[in-house]
C-alpha cells in the first residue's frame, strides 16, 4: 500500500520512531494465504470468531483449511444481530480457550470490535478478515462498545495482519458496501471538525494525517460509480481506503481525524434504536446521512453569525477560518447525491428515522464525547433548539435551493 510509507512519516514526526503496523493483503485468494501466515508465525492454537453469516462467508471455509481450530459463533439478540455488549463479550471470553495463539476476527466492524477487545483483555493477538468492506474500524485500536445502554469507545489492540480477500468482498451484500462509503464520505465533516477544534480548542492537529485520510476520501469519490457497481476496481479503492483510515488513526492512537459530529449523530441514533429494542442500523450508513445533515446544519448556522457577536475567545479570533472550513464542505445535496452512487440511503426517512429524533440529536449529541466539533459550538452559541432547512426541504424548495446555491 502506497499509504505505508506516508504513515511510517506520520509516526516519526509524532514520535521520532517508526510504528509497527499490521501486515495487509488485498487481493482475490487472500484467505488461502492465512494458513502460511500462521505457520510462519508459529501460531497453532487458533480461534475464529463468526456469527451465523460470517461464518457461512468465511469461517467454513477457514475451519476446513486450518487444524487445531475453535469455532466461536456469536449469540444474536432478538432481532437477529450481534451487539457489541456486555453479554457478547462476556460469551466470548467465556469460551475462548487460555492457550489460544491467536484469534481471526471474521466478519465486519461488530465482530471486529468485540475480538479486539477481548483479545486486549487476554493478551491474545488478533488477525483481521473482512466480510465486507463496510466500516473503516479493522485496523484501528479503537473499539466502540455499548455498556449499560450507552456507547464507549475503548482503545485497545489493533490486528497483527489483515487478509481482506476480494472474491468474498465483491460478493458481499451491497448494503454493506454502501455502509463503508458512507463511513468514508464522513471525513468531511470529520476532517473539518478536527480542524475547527485545533483553532478553537487548541487541539493537537496533523496535517500529514489529515492529507492522509483525505487522499483515501477522494479516491472514493472519484471511483463512486465503480463502488456502487460493486467491481473489483472498486471495491479494491473502497477496501484501502478504509484500511488506510483505520491506519491513520492506529498511528495517532485516536479517531480524530475520522469521527467527529456525523459519529456523534451516528451514536446518538443508535443508542436509542437500543432503548427500544429496535433493530439496529448499519454504522456506515447511519454515518453518510448523518454527514449530510451536519453538513447542512453547519452551512446553515455559520451564515447566522458575525464575528462580534461571538463570546467565545478562540471562536471569535478565527471565525473567518471557521467560516471559510464550513463554506470549503460539499453541499448536503452533493453528498446525497454520492450516498446514492454507491447503493445506499441518503435521508433519515430512508433509514426510517422520525425527524424528532435527528432534532433532539442535533441538541444532545455533542454530550456524548468530550470533543469540539461544529456540532458543539453551535449548540453553545444556539439561542434556541438547533434544527436544520435540510429536514425540511421537500416542504421549503425555494428557501432550500436558495441556502445551497
Amino acid at each position: 500500500m502506497a499509504a505505508f510509507q506516508e504513515l511510517n512519516q506520520l509516526a516519526q514526526e509524532l514520535t521520532g520512531e517508526s510504528v509497527s503496523l499490521p501486515e495487509i493483503t488485498i487481493k482475490k485468494g487472500a484467505l488461502d494465504l492465512i494458513s502460511d501466515y500462521l505457520r510462519a508465525q508459529d501460531m497453532k492454537n487458533i480461534v475464529i470468531v463468526a456469527d451465523e453469516h460470517t461464518k457461512s462467508a468465511d469461517g467454513n471455509h477457514l475451519y476446513e483449511k486450518l487444524e487445531h481450530m475453535v469455532m466461536v459463533q456469536l449469540e444474536q439478540d432478538d432481532n437477529g444481530q450481534v451487539i457489541a455488549d456486555e453479554q457478547t463479550i462476556v460469551q466470548l471470553l467465556a469460551e475462548v480457550p487460555v492457550e489460544t495463539d491467536v484469534l481471526l476476527a471474521v466478519g465486519a466492524g461488530t465482530i471486529h470490535d468485540i475480538v479486539r477487545f477481548v483479545g486486549y483483555k487476554m493478551n491474545i493477538p488478533f488477525i483481521s478478515v473482512p466480510t465486507a468492506a463496510s466500516v473503516d474500524g479493522f485496523t484501528s485500536k479503537g473499539a466502540p462498545l455499548i455498556f449499560k445502554g450507552m456507547k464507549k469507545t475503548i482503545q485497545t489492540a489493533a490486528p497483527i495482519a489483515v487478509f481482506a480477500d476480494l472474491n468474498v468482498l465483491m460478493h458481499a451484500p451491497k448494503e454493506l458496501t454502501a455502509s463503508g462509503f458512507g463511513d468514508i464520505l464522513g471525513k468531511y465533516t470529520s476532517l473539518t471538525d478536527w480542524k475547527i477544534s485545533q483553532l478553537v480548542a487548541n487541539e493537537p492537529y496533523s496535517e500529514l494525517a489529515a492529507a492522509i485520510t483525505r487522499q483515501s476520501l477522494e479516491a472514493c469519490v472519484t471511483h463512486v460509480d465503480s463502488i456502487g457497481a460493486g467491481n473489483e476496481k472498486g471495491i479494491r479503492i473502497l477496501t484501502q481506503a478504509l484500511i488506510e483510515s483505520g491506519m491513520v488513526m492506529l498511528v495517532l492512537d485516536h479517531s480524530r481525524p475520522a469521527s467527529g459530529g456525523e459519529h456523534h449523530l451516528s451514536h446518538y441514533w443508535e443508542m436509542e434504536l437500543l432503548k427500544t429494542n429496535a433493530r439496529q442500523l448499519l454504522h456506515g450508513t447511519k454515518v453518510g446521512v448523518s454527514t449530510a445533515i451536519i453538513t447542512a446544519l453547519y452551512k446553515e448556522n455559520v451564515r447566522h453569525y458575525k464575528r462580534e457577536d461571538i463570546s467565545i475567545e478562540k471562536l471569535r479570533e478565527n471565525w473567518e477560518e471557521v467560516q471559510q472550513l464550513i463554506e470549503s464542505l460539499p453541499n448536503p445535496e452533493r453528498i446525497r447525491q454520492l450516498l446514492t452512487g454507491a447503493g445506499g440511503p441518503s435521508t433519515a426517512e430512508e433509514l426510517g428515522l422520525p425527524g424528532a429524533l435527528i432534532t433532539d440529536s442535533l441538541n444532545e449529541a455533542h454530550h456524548l464525547r468530550d470533543r469540539c466539533t461544529g456540532l458543539y459550538i453551535f449548540n453553545q452559541l444556539k439561542n434556541e433548539q438547533l434544527t436544520s432547512l435540510d429536514l425540511y426541504r421537500d416542504k421549503h424548495q425555494e428557501a432550500y435551493k436558495w441556502l445551497y446555491r
